[in-house]
C-alpha cells in the first residue's frame, strides 16, 4: 500500500499521525535520502531502515504525538552510540501529518512512479500473474497482455490489464525503453511477440520462457525470417538457469531479480526516492 493511501486512511478516520522523512543520508546509511515513514500511536507503516535508527525515530515521533509539538528535527550518527555499526549519518524530519502534507505526499509519489521503468508481460497464466505479483511492490510500471480476457482478472491494483487478439501490436505500441517478458501458452504466439519485442533496439530486455530445446526453435524461426540479428539480445530462459524449480513464484521470483539488474542496474538507476518536506 502507498503511504499516501496510508495516510489518507489515517486522517478519515481521525487519527494523529507523524511522518518522518530522511531528510538527508550521508555515507553508509539504511535507506536514501527522501525515504518516508508514518507513525502512529500504535503503529508504523513504511520503513527508514529498520534497527535501531529506526526505534529512534518512532520514539521522538511518538513524542511528538502525546505532548503536541508539531515538528522536529534529529541528526543521527550511525555509530556506537545507537548500537549501529554502519558508519553514516542521517538527517530525520517529523511533522504532524494533515492535508497539506498528504498533498505534498501524494505528489512526491506520483512524481516517482513517473520514473518506473515500464514492462510488458505477454500471458496471464500462472507465471505471468506470479511475475505481476513480484513486480507490483518494486519501480516498475508492469502491463500485463493476454488474449483471454478472462484471464486479466486479479491482477495487483497497480498493474494494468490488457486483451489483445494481435499481442505484436502492443509490442510495437509500447512506451519507450519498455521491457517485454513473454510467457504464454503458445510457443508460435511467443515466437511472433518476441521476434516483434527483439526488433525494438531500445528495450533493455526481453525474456522468454523456456528451454534450450525452444531457444534454438526460435534462432532457426528468426533465422527463416532474415532477422537473426536480434537473437543475442534474447534472455532464454529467463531467470537465469542455476536453480531448475520450475514452479511459477519462483520463476518470477528469480525474473523480477533480474530485471532489477539488467533494467534498474545496467541501464541507469531511477530515481528512487521524491523528497517529501513538511509544506
Amino acid at each position: 500500500m502507498k503511504l499516501s493511501v496510508a495516510l489518507a486512511d489515517c486522517l478519515r478516520a481521525g487519527q494523529a499521525a507523524i511522518l518522518v522523512t530522511v531528510e538527508d543520508a550521508q555515507g553508509s546509511t539504511p535507506r536514501d535520502r527522501g525515504t518516508n515513514m508514518l507513525v502512529l500511536a500504535t503503529s508504523a507503516k513504511g520503513t527508514i531502515g529498520g534497527g535501531a535508527l529506526e526505534m529512534e525515530a518512532i520514539l521522538e515521533a511518538r513524542r511528538l504525538l502525546t505532548c503536541g509539538e508539531s515538528r522536529s528535527q534529529r541528526d543521527i550518527a550511525l555509530g556506537p552510540a545507537i548500537g549501529q555499526c554502519c558508519g553514516g549519518r542521517v538527517v530525520l524530519s517529523f511533522c504532524r501529518a494533515d492535508a497539506a502534507v498528504l498533498e505534498a505526499l501524494s505528489a512526491a509519489e506520483e512524481e516517482l512512479e513517473q520514473d518506473f521503468a515500464p514492462v510488458f508481460i505477454f500471458g496471464a497464466g500462472h507465471t505471468g500473474h506470479a511475475l505481476a505479483a513480484a513486480l507490483a511492490a518494486l519501480p516498475f510500471k508492469t502491463t500485463v497482455v493476454d488474449t483471454r480476457p478472462a484471464l486479466l482478472e486479479g491482477l495487483p491494483a497497480n498493474v494494468l490489464g490488457v486483451a489483445s487478439a494481435l499481442p505484436e501490436v502492443e509490442v510495437r505500441n509500447a512506451p519507450p525503453a519498455t521491457s517485454f517478458v513473454v510467457v504464454t501458452h503458445d510457443h508460435a504466439l511467443d515466437f511472433h511477440i518476441a521476434a516483434a519485442a527483439l526488433a525494438r533496439p531500445d528495450s533493455p530486455y526481453v525474456g522468454m520462457i523456456g528451454s534450450a530445446t525452444k531457444r534454438e526453435r526460435f534462432r532457426r524461426y528468426l533465422r527463416d525470417m532474415n532477422a537473426e540479428a536480434g537473437f543475442e539480445r534474447l534472455i532464454l530462459p529467463i531467470g537465469g538457469a542455476k536453480l531448475r524449480d520450475k514452479r511459477p513464484e519462483v520463476i518470477a521470483a528469480l525474473t523480477a531479480a533480474e530485471l532489477l539488474v539488467e533494467v534498474i542496474g545496467t541501464h541507469g538507476e531511477k530515481r528512487m526516492h521524491r523528497l517529501c518536506t513538511c509544506p
